[in-house]
């Protein structure tokens, strides 16, 4: 008789290019099988695909993007934020088509298809490392939001202690463990990224909801008249200031970084044809909201907006219900990350697990193997989130070295190499531009990172008064 796992396995078909896979425990699946079935099942539609794509999009790099304007200049800035859609947009239509070129079903397997073993390696360690940044980052600032944080030696309450005052289990490790056990495992537990759409589709209005208050207050000043008008230009103070523009990129890159979500998405379709037009739509929902943002949030505060814009929804607004606002805001953007944490860690998950087993049946077959992988990565994000000095820090560098390589160094690297001749003159000298642009943004923001931070420690050794 059939087993239920053969039955399973026989529903395998990739429709444009892969063949049948019955996988078996006695018989590992090779490496070049293991890509046709690891995606999941067939049958997501157009609207849950937009969802789960654009809540793997817009993460906690919202936030930092109002500073990264004001940094810019509001014109530069908001033309930058255009720019890299535009060319995420590009990488990701690009990436696609020469995967279905090489008759792949996975980012893995089409850097495998253009680079060998250690291309494919290469790249695994960096979505490892990248996504596994950024769910700590979640972590932390879902602590900092619920349950407050220290800074420069001063303490700012978070929702549960206002409402409730200090409890033990409002406490921050208390609170994320909580967290972790009755929520984030729960969601991690689904073994089809279909399943989450619900929860990416809450997220997404969520990410909306900031957006419309934002926006809201900012007009309510602006027609009072206590909005001062940003400054529309970068403003240079120095040769430093200068340098400081480029940090900004890691931060818009990793805004947009989706790439490790477009294959799993994909594999689940019905009709795998329209993944071109759900990039598209995701791309311009989440473009809009990250322009909304920016630019609200630069009229709204101005020269005193922080590195991340909800720390600025701690004090008084200036408008009817501010405090309330206040919570609405801090609230539902931390519910949105805690939606968004599960889409990022299914990727994790799937990555992670082809570098360690590459040469195993899928995850989703493997029970005990699907249990471990899970618990041992919440595990170290939830060691990862009480013990990270600087989430900030962690934006910048990784979104200056994973992030970048990730999403764009790969992509033109496939194409300029076109290993199955269909790249045109436009997308190799397209490639070229996105590399020599990737590689000169990284260097120099690393480069402005690192000397940033040894001035600040060398101001601190040599001021006894700020040591």
């Amino acid at each position: 008789m059939t087993t239920m796992l053969e039955r399973i396995s026989a529903s395998f078909t990739d429709r444009k290019r892969r063949r049948n896979a019955k996988p078996h425990h006695q018989n590992p699946v090779p490496d070049t099988k293991r890509d046709a079935v690891e995606g999941g099942f067939d049958g997501s539609s157009f609207t849950g695909a937009v969802f789960n794509l654009s809540t793997t999009i817009v993460g906690a790099g919202i936030m930092a993007l109002p500073a990264a304007v004001k940094q810019l200049g509001l014109i530069p800035g908001l033309v930058m934020i255009i720019l890299c859609g535009a060319l995420t947009e590009s990488s990701v239509v690009m990436l696609l088509r020469f995967t279905r070129a090489s008759k792949s079903s996975t980012y893995s397997g089409v850097v495998r298809d253009a680079f060998g073993g250690i291309g494919r390696f290469i790249l695994l360690i960096c979505i490892i490392f990248n996504n596994m940044g950024m769910l700590i980052v979640y972590m932390v600032i879902i602590g900092d939001v619920f349950s407050g944080t220290w800074s420069k030696g001063v303490h700012y309450s978070g929702v549960l202690e206002e409402w409730f005052g200090q409890r033990w289990w409002s406490t921050r490790p208390v609170l994320l463990f909580l967290t972790t056990l009755f929520v984030f495992l729960p969601l991690a537990s689904f073994r089809r990224v279909d399943s989450l759409r619900y929860s990416s589709a809450l997220s997404v209005v969520l990410a909306i909801v900031f957006v419309v208050i934002t926006a809201g207050v900012a007009i309510v000043k602006f027609i009072d008249g206590s909005i001062e008008m940003p400054h529309l230009m970068p403003q240079f103070t120095g040769q430093q200031s200068f340098w400081k523009l480029f940090t900004t990129i890691p931060i818009l890159v990793t805004a947009y970084i989706c790439h490790h979500n477009v294959h799993p998405i994909e594999n689940e379709l019905k009709d795998p044809s329209h993944m071109n037009a759900i990039v598209k739509t995701s791309l311009l929902l989440c473009s809009s909201v990250y322009i909304a943002t920016s630019l609200f949030g630069v009229l709204l505060f101005g020269d005193k907006v922080q590195d991340d814009v909800l720390a600025n929804f701690d004090g008084d607004l200036g408008v009817p219900y501010g405090s309330f606002l206040n919570d609405v805001v801090r609230v539902s953007y931390g519910i949105h990350l805690i939606l968004v944490f599960p889409i990022v860690f299914f990727s994790l998950r799937l990555n992670l697990d082809g570098l360690l087993f590459p040469h195993a049946i899928p995850l989703s077959f493997d029970n005990k193997r699907f249990c471990f992988v899970t618990t041992i990565l919440l595990a170290f994000v939830f060691v990862g989130a009480n013990y990270v000095p600087s989430i900030w820090d962690a934006f910048q560098f990784t979104g200056a070295t994973t992030a970048i390589s990730v999403g764009y160094i790969f992509p033109a690297a496939i194409a300029l190499r076109d290993t199955r001749g269909v790249a045109t003159k436009k997308d190799k000298m397209l490639s070229l531009f996105i590399i020599l642009l990737a590689v000169s943004c990284s260097t120099v923001a690393l480069s402005s990172d690192l000397y940033s931070i040894y001035n600040n420690e060398t101001t601190l050794d040599e001021d006894p008064l700020l040591s």
